[in-house]
């Protein structure tokens, strides 16, 4: 299977976790200042001295942990805020009674801040929550009561990080957003730079041969007519593109990172029963020198037995004029995707079905139009018309309304 590559990588995270480091050492020298100032005050000094050793380190000596996404890992998290709570518990060891009834600053003080913060960039809201309410107990255990000082410092935290997590998710949508728009655009200016390569010289010389063949005739005739079903078939590949436009998006260190991947072939029986499937890609193959395809620009989704079975009707419609009209006779199928329901037109230009041949071949057992086309629309909740007059050609009209396509995706999601 053919595979193209390209990536891209932006970040607008990035600058937050650079803001995060220095956050991180500004704080914990303003905690150790605080100590320093009020030192003579505390209760046991001797605990505070321990836990800012503790704290230096630590913070100095992962700072590369808070350098991006990838390296701020999960370990990471939880003993920062082990380390941040634990400071907040050991304030009452170490300080006196009255300072804490005061008001007086935990030992971690704003660095406990950091901590959530580092939740929020990485995990998003969520773990800024889950990170700002263990904090907010904490702080209630230390000062023994509830308070308007802590509710407010708590409040403060916990507001501000589920605020900064929910734009960091924003903002990793939007790069993921930005960077598949990208790539499908350099897909797109590729693919009609090969379009013209391809026009002005392979599609020439197929046109070429069936010119040429046709004239000749003989053998020279059904070389012409395979060159010019190859013709269609390569426009027909040109226009639809040369790679599927699947992508799988992950969130890198240095934001996201987006990336063409691989699908399996539907002939492979890989690909998801449950993901709608697009009609145009069953119907192409029919396309070739003696039946034209029209088929709007976008996808026509529809559930993946629907479009089975509209696309298998499709075939036995084609089959029909293949054995009714003769050889030379020319079909057309026409894709209409309308708001509420999918029209696919079948027309040739053959001689037509004199008026009562049909219910005469039901009568004989021959079933072609009654089981392969009617029948199958029927089980899928659509309808099928036929028009023929004769002389003039035959029109098969196929109709599935939207609403019975998701039914019967229901129903096929409860089979499985």
């Amino acid at each position: 299977m053919a595979k193209r590559e390209r990536v891209m990588r932006m970040s607008v995270e990035q600058p937050l976790w650079r803001a995060l480091t220095g956050y991180r050492v500004l704080t914990m020298l303003y905690a150790i200042g605080l100590f320093a100032a009020a030192h003579e005050e505390l209760h046991r000094p001797w605990v505070a001295i321990a836990y800012y050793v503790v704290l230096a380190g630590w913070t100095l000596g992962t700072l590369r942990c808070v350098a991006n996404a990838a390296s701020c890992a999960t370990w990471f998290l939880v003993v920062d805020l082990a380390v941040a709570l634990v400071g907040i518990l050991l304030t009452p060891v170490a300080d006196a009674h009255q300072r804490i009834v005061d008001g007086g600053p935990t030992l971690p003080s704003i660095w406990t801040a950091g901590a959530v913060l580092a939740y929020a960039i990485k995990g998003g809201w969520r773990w800024a929550a889950f990170a700002s309410l263990l904090v907010g107990v904490a702080n209630v255990v230390q000062r023994g009561a509830f308070s308007r000082d802590t509710i407010h410092n708590v409040l403060l935290v916990c507001i501000a990080s589920i605020a900064i997590g929910y734009v960091v998710e924003v903002a990793r949508a939007s790069e993921r957003t930005l960077a598949r728009a990208l790539e499908i655009e350099a897909t797109t200016r590729e693919r009609e730079r090969l379009a013209r390569d391809i026009h002005d010289s392979v599609l020439q010389v197929l046109a070429m041969v069936q010119r040429r063949g046709t004239a000749m005739g003989g053998e020279a005739a059904e070389l012409g007519r395979l060159a010019g079903e190859q013709e269609v078939a390569l426009r027909t590949l040109v226009a639809g593109g040369m790679v599927p436009a699947s992508r799988a998006s992950e969130d890198a260190s240095q934001g996201a990172l987006v990336r063409a991947v691989e699908e399996p072939d539907d002939e492979t029986g890989a690909a998801d029963d449950t993901a709608p499937r697009d009609l145009r890609s069953l119907l192409a193959p029919h396309a070739g020198s003696k039946v034209t395809l029209s088929e709007p620009g976008a996808p026509v989704l529809l559930a993946p037995p629907v479009a089975r079975e509209l696309a298998a009707a499709v075939s036995a419609a084609l089959d029909n004029v293949r054995r009714h009209a003769g050889t030379e006779a020319h079909a057309w199928i026409l894709v209409e995707d309308e708001p509420g329901e999918v029209i696919v037109t079948v027309r040739d230009d053959g001689p037509g079905i004199p008026e009562g041949r049909l219910a005469e071949a039901e009568g004989e057992g021959r079933l072609g139009v009654a089981l392969s086309i009617r029948g199958r629309l029927r089980d899928i909740g659509g309808t099928a018309e036929l028009i023929s007059v004769p002389g003039q050609g035959t029109e098969v009209e196929l109709r599935v309304p939207r609403e019975a396509a998701r039914d019967a995706r229901g129903k096929a999601g409860k089979a499985r």
